[in-house]
Formats: structure tokens, sequence, C-alpha cells
């Protein structure tokens, strides 16, 4: 079983942001904050696509360059990876699991199988060896 904890997964006791700051924080990190940047105003997530269009920069002014729009999508396709990562091991483990509990049950299955076929001749081979040993000491004590 994994026992590692997800980073992913928030927990109770996390702040989880809202996407303006969450993009607000990422071009801080990135170095450029403009005043538009900072607004309320969230700004729009690039779509995985290899042509981005952006609004005309005078009328936002909004003026973010192409490397950070690169750096936010290298940092989502790395994130979308390892999610995906993550899914695939848990549904890898589970059929796995479900498959190898299916060989074991018809493995248990046949091994019970003969065990009980051996402990049936065993039995038949006791009591036929009592039986014979009682009508000796029969036949020898008359």
């Amino acid at each position: 079983m994994n026992t590692s904890i997800d980073a992913s997964i928030p927990v109770l006791t996390e702040i989880i942001l809202p996407v303006t700051e969450t993009v607000d924080q990422a071009l801080t990190e990135a170095g450029t904050v403009t005043a538009a940047t900072t607004s309320s105003s969230p700004l729009p997530i690039p779509l995985p696509t290899t042509a981005v269009v952006q609004p005309d920069a005078e009328a936002t002014n909004v003026s973010v360059p192409e490397e950070h729009w690169q750096t936010l999508e290298q940092s989502l396709k790395e994130d979308v990876l390892k999610h995906v990562l993550a899914r695939v091991d848990f549904v890898l483990e589970h059929r796995v699991r479900d498959n190898l509990a299916d060989v074991l049950q018809t493995a248990v299955e046949g091994l019970a199988k003969e065990i009980r076929a051996g402990l049936k001749n065993s039995l038949e081979e006791l009591v036929t060896r009592a039986v014979t040993q009682e009508i000796n000491k029969v036949k020898n004590s008359k």
C-alpha cells in the first residue's frame, strides 16, 4: 500500500489561495509584477496549445513576456503529469491486487481439494488398519 502523502491533496490546516493570488505569486516568483497584475482581476490561464492568442497589451495594460507563459505552461504540464502518474500507479496497483487475489483464490481452492483428498485417503487407511487390528485381536483371543 502506498503510504506516502500526496502533496496535491489539501489538508484541513492548509490555506488554499484564490486563483488571482496564485497567478500573482507565480509572476512574482518569475520576477515580473506590474501594477496591472496586482489588481483584483485574474489573468487568463493559457490553454495548452502551441499558439497562444494574447489580447492587445495596450488595451489591458498587461504585458507578460513569452518566456513567462512558457514557464507557466511547463509547470502546468509537469503538474498534470504528476497527477496522471499518481493515478496510473493507483490503478495499476488496484488491478494487480485484484488479479493476484483471483490467482490466490484459485490456488487455495486447488490446495484445499488436494488436502481433502489426502485426508480422506489417510482416514480410510487408518480405519482399515484399526478394523483389521480389532479383527485380528478377536481371532487371536478365541
